[in-house]
């Protein structure tokens, strides 16, 4: 059911979502990381709007990505709620600090399944720095279960003249970077700050190619 309704959902929406957004597609490394994602994998983005979940969604079109979604969400009427569980989100509690939603996506991984996660947590308020600091259930969850992470970063240029435009990084195994030497906390805040900086750093890139077009 899930599968057939994120079809579903992908299709019905494509062509609004390119006529209002006009994504165009960047990458690290084309022939490291495409479009295409194989085997399990955590996806990891930055979080500016509701809509980065169909953002995401569409970059990866051949998948089924499983997000990990507050529970606000599922607060908010029953038609939503039931949509969310119809494209097999993962409720996140994060009022009670229940950490439950490890365990199933840590289960949808070892399927071969591949998780979405917005590690920020929350929408930034006005004036804060962008990106928040992230959260490190990500990174946990890739030493756990041995899935590589992809960051990615969007432009959030939502129903504006602008293009969405849309950094693909390449996969980060985290137990690659683990050191012996370190404990447990220090290697997850480490590799954290790590993928953080790999999103500020595509960010970054964006920014550059923003410029360059305005100027033209």
């Amino acid at each position: 059911m899930i599968f057939l309704f994120n079809w579903f959902v992908k299709i019905t929406g494509w062509l609004p979502y390119k006529l209002l957004v006009r994504p165009k597609i960047y990458y690290e490394d084309r022939s490291v990381q495409s479009r295409k994602i194989k085997g399990n994998a955590i996806v990891v983005s930055n979080h500016n709007a509701l809509l980065d979940f169909a953002v995401t969604m569409f970059t990866f079109p051949t998948r089924t990505l499983r997000c990990a979604v507050a529970e606000v969400m599922f607060k908010k009427n029953f038609l939503m709620t039931l949509f969310l569980k119809l494209m097999g989100t993962v409720r996140v509690d994060r009022d009670i600090h229940d950490f439950s939603f490890l365990g199933k996506c840590k289960s949808i991984l070892s399927k071969g399944g591949v998780v979405e996660i917005y590690p920020e947590s929350r929408l930034p308020n006005p004036g804060e720095e962008r990106p928040l600091e992230f959260k490190t259930s990500a990174v946990y969850l890739a030493l756990e279960s041995g899935a590589k992470i992809i960051p990615i970063y969007n432009n959030a240029k939502y129903f504006t003249k602008d293009p969405m435009r849309i950094m693909i990084g390449k996969p980060i195994d985290v137990r690659e970077l683990y050191r012996d030497d370190l404990s447990e906390k220090d290697n997850i805040e480490n590799i954290n700050a790590y993928v953080r900086g790999k999103i500020i750093e595509y960010g970054n890139q964006i920014r550059l190619i923003d410029e360059g077009n305005e100027k033209q």
